[in-house]
């Protein structure tokens, strides 16, 4: 993804450190799942107190917690050699193959 920095993978790179951990991927996976649970938390909000109505302060905060979201992402997948485009590819792949066979709604990552 290119942003007007460069690559987005490459140049969020320049500003992780190693966290000292038995694995590298243990680090940003726990600040992914940490980041989701703070979009998550800022969604439940806007329903609960303002019956799903996103003002544009929403979607600024969402925007920024999305971020955050998108840089762990990012170094999870760095760390395990892979590129976001190849990830957001498989992805479309496997999605686009469950839509072909009728079998994009259910349960379970084999169908």
């Amino acid at each position: 993804m290119q942003t007007k920095y460069g690559s987005y993978q490459e140049q969020s790179r320049r500003t992780y450190s190693d966290i000292k951990t038995d694995d590298p991927i243990v680090y940003p996976t726990l600040g992914l799942v940490n980041e989701a649970g703070e979009v998550a938390g800022k969604i439940k909000k806007i329903f609960r107190d303002r019956n799903g109505e996103i003002t544009e302060a929403d979607r600024q905060a969402l925007k920024d917690e999305l971020g955050d979201v998108l840089w762990y992402l990012t170094q999870i997948c760095t760390n395990l050699g892979l590129t976001l485009e190849e990830v957001a590819e498989a992805n479309l792949d496997k999605l686009f193959s469950r839509q072909a066979r009728g079998v994009i709604g259910g349960d379970g990552d084999k169908r």
